[in-house]
């Protein structure tokens, strides 16, 4: 049997505990179904998180470095948030307001963002397989260097994508209201919609030499 493209995303929701332990934050720190309310500047730098639950409103959440299984984020309003270089299994982003959304050169397995506004999200050089990114405003996203598999939009809307560089399989744009991608040659392995390749025609036919005059 044929298969049909692009694959969906395979995500699953974080498996929780029914009782979490409020824990403090610091760095390094070996978290185990434990609840972390955010304040103030939150330094979780290589730090171990399993089956952990993390909200609030914080000036900075770092999580460099991390590595975070089974974890959700919800409702959380922070300026930064920096996964930078983390390793991610089951990660859930529900809801909140983030300015910069770090997730550059991390590797990741199963992430769903869902409901939240992020004015900056980046995937450079990251290798992410099953992602679903849904209901989410974004202001700007980039994906340069990064290889993305299994990875959809629903529902969602980004001002700007910066796809220089980018390796993808099964990613899935369709869903994704985009005013303007910075290559459009780097969308190779990606699929559109018949529509969203009318509006980007001329950005396409200039990739490929082509100069469209009226």
């Amino acid at each position: 049997m044929p298969v049909i493209r692009p694959v969906p995303p395979r995500v699953s929701a974080p498996d929780l505990p029914d009782h979490l332990t409020p824990a403090r934050a610091q760095r390094r720190a070996d978290l185990l179904e434990a609840s972390v309310e955010c304040a103030g500047e939150i330094d979780l730098a290589h730090s171990s998180l399993e089956q952990c639950v993390l909200t609030g409103s914080a000036d900075r959440v770092d999580l460099t470095g991390a590595t975070l299984l089974d974890v959700r984020i919800e409702d959380l309003r922070a300026p930064v948030v920096s996964l930078r270089d983390s390793t991610i299994r089951r990660l859930s982003i529900e809801r909140g307001r983030i300015g910069t959304l770090d997730l550059s050169t991390a590797r990741i397995g199963e992430l769903e963002i869902r409901g939240a506004r992020i004015d900056y999200l980046s995937l450079g050089a990251a290798r992410a397989e099953d992602v679903l990114i849904a209901d989410t405003m974004l202001h700007t996203l980039d994906v340069p260097q990064a290889t993305l598999t299994r990875v959809r939009f629903d529902g969602s809307r980004a001002d700007e994508v910066d796809t220089r560089g980018l390796t993808a399989k099964d990613l899935d744009l369709r869903g994704l209201d985009a005013l303007a991608y910075l290559d459009v040659l780097s969308l190779r392995g990606a699929t559109l919609s018949s529509r969203q390749v009318e509006l980007l025609a001329t950005a396409f036919a200039a990739a490929a030499g082509i100069d469209v005059q009226d």
